[in-house]
């Protein structure tokens, strides 16, 4: 059994046919999906996706890429949904200094406030850390957090050292699976097992064998297959630590799980 540990299932692109794409990923073994949030506008969707799909975990953050159209009362509604809904993290938060036009000031505000609201709440973050590594790290040195995810992580070798050494777990997904994705094939077929989670971020970030359609949480077991291929493993290994790895990272998320493992 499979955890998808980044998926947007709450998005537009699933509107249609939601309730198709989640069988699909039940028949396919994928025990369960956590959908983060990315701004107040869509705390509400992300609630009501989970309420009403029990395969389905909240995570509530504010995206760096967000922060441009929230305001600060949004961190007080932020606050309220991580204690009403019984969410398994913090997330997605971080910061993204690839996007050309960014307030990186309001980018690290945001993201502060949001690292010190997961070590009052004792709760896991799910990190968004595109060409912003090592001011994420900065930060997370600076004020500890109960650890979490760096999705889809694209970094170093020694930076991902120090993610886990801060006790975070490696995001892998589609992007895994192209051959021409020398780096991120690398530190997946090298890291410690024990630090690697998988992840869709559907519908973006499509497999190889998907490239340029929507993605979605039934192509986890093709990705972890792609992982296990790398390591030169046994498929049924990599489900069973990387499963392991995601209760670890988001306990819980073990809570929830512990009627249907």
């Amino acid at each position: 059994m499979l955890i998808d540990t980044h998926c947007h299932i709450d998005a537009r692109e699933f509107d249609a046919d939601r309730s198709l794409v989640l069988s699909a990923a039940c028949a396919a073994s994928v025990l369960k999906i956590v959908v983060p949030a990315v701004e107040r506008a869509n705390f509400g969707a992300v609630a009501s996706v989970c309420r009403e799909n029990p395969d389905c975990a909240a995570a509530f953050g504010i995206h760096p890429m967000c922060v441009g159209r929230s305001r600060t009362e949004d961190l007080s509604v932020l606050r309220e949904m991580l204690c009403t809904n019984a969410a398994v993290a913090v997330g997605e938060i971080g910061l993204d200094f690839y996007v050309e036009q960014r307030d990186e000031r309001l980018q690290e505000s945001f993201f502060v406030e949001q690292l010190q609201l997961a070590r009052e709440l004792d709760l896991p973050v799910i990190l968004h850390v595109r060409r912003a590594v090592d001011a994420v790290l900065k930060q997370l040195r600076r004020i500890r957090v109960p650890g979490g995810i760096a999705h889809a992580f694209n970094g170093s070798r020694q930076q991902a050292d120090e993610f886990i050494r801060l006790g975070f777990k490696m995001g892998f997904g589609g992007a895994m699976t192209f051959p021409r994705a020398l780096r991120i094939r690398e530190l997946a077929a090298t890291l410690p097992l024990e630090a690697i989670v998988l992840e869709t971020d559907a519908p973006d970030i499509p497999p190889v064998w998907l490239e340029g359609k929507r993605n979605q949480p039934a192509e986890l077991p093709g990705i972890a297959a792609s992982l296990a291929e790398l390591r030169g493993l046994p498929l049924e290994r990599v489900v069973l630590v990387t499963t392991a790895n995601a209760r670890a990272a988001l306990p819980k998320l073990q809570c929830d799980l512990t009627g249907a493992a």
